[in-house]
């Protein structure tokens, strides 16, 4: 199982950006996929972007398709998600988690199929 620590959370002002990270630990990385999770206070995980092992493929919930990019660097061991044009409904608590499974990201990333879960990083966008 690998471990894993978000940062680069904070409060930014709506049509702002903010770019978080996810740092993993262990062995054989390109062999996991990466999703990013958001959970606003009262809801479900919502699905926000896949990237797989290799960075080949990625996905994206539709309310973030165009603003949003998720992008990983193995050789640093790290996940990115750039945030661009935020809203105050991207207020949540940012997770990644990952996946052993090679092939592309599914057009509906679920909480369930990721057993490897950050801590997650808080992301206010607030005037």
């Amino acid at each position: 199982q690998l471990q894993l620590v978000e940062s680069g959370g904070g409060l930014v002002q709506p049509g702002g950006s903010l770019r978080i990270s996810c740092v993993v630990s262990g062995f054989g990385l390109d062999y996991y996929r990466i999703a990013w999770f958001r959970q606003a206070p009262g809801k479900e995980h919502e699905g926000v972007s896949c990237i797989t092992g290799s960075g080949g493929s990625t996905a994206y919930a539709e309310p973030v398709k165009g603003r949003f990019t998720i992008s990983r660097d193995n050789a640093k061991n790290t996940v990115y998600l750039q945030m661009n044009s935020l809203k105050p409904g991207d207020t949540a608590i940012y997770y990644c988690a990952a996946r052993r499974l090679r092939g592309s990201c599914p057009e509906r990333i679920l909480a369930i199929d990721f057993g490897s879960w950050g801590q997650g990083t808080q992301v206010t966008v607030s005037s």
